[in-house]
């Protein structure tokens, strides 16, 4: 439960009871009671009667089963408990029992009417509804259940038979390692918290993330459902053989294995199983319809047949020299262990009898597909967990107790089995368990029977819940229909999972059936133990674990394990397996919800992060792994449409400053005002700016800051935005064309403010003028990307043309750099020296000089005629009317010439020169640059002791007439190298 449910609870309480909070002063009662308490009381020892204003608490007899103490509580008692902390003892409890997953009964408040008598409140968990299982019922003998199934009674003699004692040892030991690993690795991750329902897809999803959750999820699904298919096919095999008057359709099918005399051998008909499987599994989802109640009364009566049979079998072999049951039974021979001990791989036909001629070739590959079934089940526990007394103990014992119980008992029945029969007896009584076990078959015949049912009850009840539980997490809508309230049985599951069941019985040959499943528990095996690798190897301060005995080597090497398992088995259903879980995580990718279970993938992540920060450290990055990092300033000038947070073509130029969409942007917006006041719109704001941002698929973050003013909140911005060297590089904002129309007085020192910050900050600078015309990705632009290079900026002005041109809108475009320089100086050698150094950089650009008069010329030679003469003519006269204003303010006041709150000296001689200097570069760019996408031109830094209005004059007769133009400045560092 996450903190805003306990919240929410907290203030549910709070409203039942009618109360309202005051602050603390030092006279309050609490508080004096308090600090007269007794050191060494707890929390839940509170006293009984407590005067409050001279008045007793009336609940003095209390009821049994009530809260802590039997106590009642009226409103007096109510207003002195703990208010120190701005919440009574009570909500305390309430929240640490909800932090545990206990469910806790609403208090009930008073009832309104009655004066002088209160309601008692109780509080507490409920009365416990189901009894819960211990170690032993709860995991030990559900895990011993689904493990010993129908592999141990029909194939495993045969196994023992193709692979000799000694390949079965292997095979026995290679799969019980596979397994007992896992059960470390499951022990470790249920132990380290509360469990809900799902089993394994939840440990998975919580360790590696909801894509791989559910992925390997839904593959464990199918691998339950198509057990249940096997077990089914298992039990009708058992019965037609036990009785085959039973069978409708009848195979003859004739054994030659270099005998002299060929023996006509009976095997079940396909049809047969077909029909029978069928009937078996719609008794079952029957069974499963009437609830879990009614299975788990029946299913550990099944665990006595399985234990009975074992023991008959083993009495059996031990009677055999004796009793004699059939001629191929030898009792308990050294000759016959010798004879067995090396492996006899042939062909058999599709029922498993030798064949010479059979379409079926074994080896020891095949018989660890084969086998893997038989030693799975080890997750039958933590699929119960809800049902347990203690997880995190019941867990680790019952799961590891049942795995090394069963490897245990595998390998002495390979000896016994090994021993105890020939060879061709061992291939060719597929039954061979019931043949010598004591004192007749019948007993392992209902022994098979009732154990592979009751295994196939067991799969056909998990599976459904397993896919209810995935659907409930609300990752996959298409799932939603397999959605179940609390404590609702899963019938559409059910239905689902019988479908899957009953098609996995009609192709009726279990041999081919057991790779499958193998397949997907294996994949499943291997999650589990990749969990607990990742979980172990990061070691997160979550991470505390009460099983002990793990490493992460451990877990690496079974899933290591698995994945060998599954490629020696058969490299196609491998190849298969693993093709339809990526498929499954791609899908949740695409189509899922994005959910944060605070997974291990995001604890990888994190600490990956801080380690390639710390790797980074703080020195100056070397050209050649310069990125930009920009910091997108989205508040405009002005306003925006209602919930448009951020202008929708900055995010757009965002993008554009990206090679390959590679690098990370910071969109931040300030919000005006008093932090205390406005904590709240600011988180809903930068909620609002983060799904902007993910809707205009930009790669970037979204930070909101609360500050009295734009000028305050920017300064601190630029100081303490980023870590180490990720703090960002260049400032991004629009340029504020609309100040003179709007007649937004105050924007200009802002302005200006903003530039000095990112000049004393160290930023790189980048205005955007024109930006509602801004192209997006599909918007082609023809013609030429204009830079007009006039300062030395670190190369960040070619840099971005580059960028630029990496983008599908401007790639069609030519880059041409235009050099200003005075009229006397050498334009040949300088274009010579431009030419080498773009070769140097491997850019490809026109070079273009452009000769300009100086400021002397023009004032020798007077003013010459240019189309923008008239705009500056009047910025001329607005200023000298803006600086007569200052001047007689400064008069009437008697103050020294003040702008913007600081004291300003105006040269007006100086500010022509401004004005000439912006008028001719201005002129230049409409005369060369009037049909270029884009132009670039060095931003000019703000001159000391202007006024900030006649800066914003200066920019204006800049940009004038220009429609798209980027005003760059760079910083005191180089953004790209000569060198390799």
């Amino acid at each position: 439960m996450d903190n805003e449910d306990i919240e929410g609870g907290e203030e549910e309480f709070r409203a039942q009871l009618g109360r309202k909070y005051r602050p603390v002063v030092a006279h309050d009662r609490a508080v004096l009671q308090m600090s007269s308490m007794d050191p060494g009381s707890t929390s839940d020892s509170s006293p009984k009667n407590v005067k409050i204003d001279g008045k007793e608490n009336m609940g003095s007899d209390a009821r049994e089963g009530s809260a802590p103490d039997n106590l009642r509580v009226n409103e007096s008692e109510r207003d002195s408990k703990l208010e120190l902390f701005g919440f009574d003892s009570l909500v305390n409890i309430l929240g640490l029992r909800s932090m545990t997953g206990e469910q806790i009964v609403a208090p009930s408040s008073p009832r309104e009417g009655r004066d002088g008598e209160d309601a008692p409140i109780t509080y507490g968990p409920p009365k416990p509804s189901d009894v819960k299982l211990g170690t032993l019922m709860g995991v030990f003998i559900p895990c011993l259940q689904n493990i010993l199934g129908i592999i141990y009674y029909i194939r495993f003699t045969w196994i023992v038979g193709m692979g000799g004692i000694g390949d079965s040892l292997l095979v026995v030991a290679f799969c019980g390692s596979c397994t007992f690993l896992t059960s470390i690795s499951l022990s470790a991750i249920a132990t380290n918290g509360a469990m809900k329902g799902g089993g394994p897809y939840y440990l998975i999803g919580r360790a590696l993330g909801p894509e791989v959750g559910v992925s390997i999820g839904l593959c464990f699904f199918l691998g339950n459902a198509v057990a249940g298919a096997m077990y089914v096919l298992g039990a009708v095999e058992t019965f037609l053989k036990a009785v085959p008057a039973a069978g409708m359709f009848r195979e003859t099918i004739t054994k030659v294995n270099g005998t002299a005399t060929p023996e006509p051998i009976q095997s079940p008909s396909l049809h047969d199983l077909q029909i029978y499987g069928i009937i078996v599994t719609i008794i079952l989802c029957f069974i499963v319809f009437g609830g879990v109640k009614i299975i788990n009364r029946v299913a550990p009566t099944f665990l006595i047949p399985v234990l009975l049979s074992i023991f008959c079998i083993f009495v059996g072999i031990l009677l055999a020299s004796k009793d004699d049951p059939a001629p191929g039974i030898t009792g308990l021979k050294l000759k016959t262990f010798k004879d067995n001990w090396f492996s006899d791989y042939q062909k058999t036909n599709n029922a498993g009898i030798p064949d010479p001629n059979g379409a079926v070739d074994w080896s020891f590959n095949a018989l660890v597909g084969l086998f893997f079934p038989a030693v799975t089940g080890i997750m039958a526990g933590s699929n119960r967990s809800a049902s347990l007394k203690d997880t995190q103990r019941s867990i680790p014992i019952g799961t590891l107790a049942a795995t090394l119980t069963t490897t245990a008992l595998y390998v002495i029945s390979v000896l016994l089995f090994g021993a105890a029969a020939t060879r061709e007896e061992l291939l060719t009584d597929r039954l061979l368990t019931a043949t010598i076990a004591w004192p007749f078959p019948a007993v392992i015949h209902i022994g098979i029977i009732l154990s592979t049912l009751g295994a196939a009850l067991q799969s056909l009840t998990g599976a459904p819940r397993l896919l209810a539980a995935i659907a409930n997490d609300d990752i996959l809508p298409v799932l939603n229909y397999f959605k179940v309230a609390e404590g609702r049985e899963p019938h559409i599951a059910t239905f689902f999972t019988a479908f899957i069941c009953i098609g996995c019985v009609i192709i009726g040959n279990l041999d081919l059936i057991t790779p499958t499943i193998t397949m997907f528990f294996l994949l499943c095996y291997s999650g589990v133990n990749l969990s607990c690798f990742l979980l172990d190897l990061l070691d997160a301060p979550s991470w505390r674990p009460r099983w002990k005995f793990h490493h992460w080597s451990l877990s690496l090497l079974g899933s290591v394990f698995c994945i060998v398992i599954m490629f020696l088995i058969s490299w196609s259903f491998t190849v298969v397996s693993l093709a339809l879980a990526s498929l499954i995580y791609y899908y949740v990718c695409l189509k899922g919800k994005a959910g944060d279970w605070g997974d291990g993938l995001k604890s990888a992540y994190f600490q990956l992060a801080l380690r390639s920060l710390r790797s980074l450290g703080a020195n100056q990055v070397h050209p050649k792994n310069w990125y930009p990092i920009p910091l997108i300033f989205c508040r405009p000038w002005g306003k925006l449409p209602e919930n448009v947070p951020c202008h929708p073509k900055l995010a757009d130029f965002a993008n554009c400053m990206k090679k390959k969409g590679r690098g990370m942007s910071i969109f931040v917006s300030i919000l005006d005002g008093d932090y205390h006041e406005c904590a709240e719109d600011a988180k809903t704001a930068c909620k609002q700016l983060a799904t902007y941002i993910d809707y205009k698929r930009c790669e970037g973050v979204a930070e909101i800051v609360v500050a009295p003013n734009m000028s305050e909140g920017f300064r601190g911005i630029v100081q303490t935005m980023g870590l180490g060297n990720l703090k960002p590089n260049i400032v991004v904002m629009r340029y504020p064309e609309i100040w003179r129309r709007e007649n937004l007085t105050e924007i200009p020192a802002t302005f200006v403010g903003i530039i000095n910050d990112c000049i004393v900050a160290n930023k790189a600078v980048v205005i955007v003028k024109g930006l509602d015309e801004w192209p997006n990705e599909y918007q082609r632009q023809y013609g030429t990307i204009d830079l007009y290079w006039i300062v030395r900026d670190g190369g960040l002005m070619l840099l971005l043309s580059q960028l630029l041109l990496t983008k599908e809108s401007f790639e069609s475009c030519k880059i041409q750099v235009f050099c200003i320089a005075e009229e006397d100086s050498d334009a040949a050698v300088l274009k010579a020296d431009v030419k080498k150094f773009l070769y140097d950089l491997r850019m490809q650009a026109e070079v273009i000089v452009i000769s300009m008069k100086s400021w002397d010329e023009q004032t020798e030679n007077g003013p010459q005629q240019d189309e923008s003469l008239d705009a500056f003519i009047a910025a001329q006269h607005r200023i000298k009317n803006y600086l007569a204003e200052m001047k007689a303010e400064a008069q009437k006041s008697g103050t020294p010439l003040m702008a913007d709150g600081k004291p300003v000296v105006v040269n007006e001689q100086q500010v022509e020169k401004f004005l000439y200097t912006t008028l001719k570069l201005n002129s230049t760019i409409l005369r060369h640059s009037r049909m270029a996408a884009v132009v670039l031109v060095s931003l000019p830094p703000p001159p000391i002791n202007h006024p900030a209005y006649c800066y914003m004059e200066y920019m204006d007769l800049l940009v004038e007439n220009v429609p798209r133009l980027l005003i760059v400045r760079g910083y005191r560092r180089d953004v790209v190298t000569l060198f390799t």
